[in-house]
């Protein structure tokens, strides 16, 4: 399982895992664009560079999230996909998706929270868990 949605009374919550700390960032995305997209397949048309850096881990995984959520909402672009490199407290992703005009109806996040976010390792690799407030 690479992702999984969890009961939030308001929110979008989700918890997303991974072999590794790259892999677990890229199936955030994944499930990000699960929910933006209501279950449409976007098309990974274009893809982007975006590099992003952080002061910890869950600050990275915030920047990172909100940078997404920005490219839908300043360039009209949704992101279906995400190869990660981290390195320290900074990542570089090749980010893949398409002009969400091309696409009904897609739902909204306004912003990622630190409510309950966390990311750790785990005897199975790696685990981070998300609420993003919509």
């Amino acid at each position: 399982m690479k992702y999984e949605f969890l009961e939030h009374t308001a929110d979008i919550k989700f918890r997303a895992y991974g072999k590794t700390l790259n892999e677990v960032f890229e199936n955030a995305v994944l499930a990000v664009s699960e929910y933006l997209s209501k279950g449409q397949k976007i098309k990974p048309k274009k893809g982007k560079i975006m590099n992003v850096s952080g002061r910890d881990k869950e600050s990275l995984l915030y920047n990172f999230l909100e940078e997404i959520i920005s490219l839908l909402d300043t360039e009209n672009f949704i992101v279906v996909k995400a190869h990660v490199m981290l390195r320290g407290n900074n990542l570089r992703a090749e980010i893949y998706g398409d002009s969400a005009s091309n696409y009904n109806s897609l739902d909204q996040i306004k912003a990622p929270t630190y409510s309950e976010m966390y990311i750790k390792e785990t005897k199975h690799g790696w685990e981070l868990q998300a609420v993003m407030d919509v």
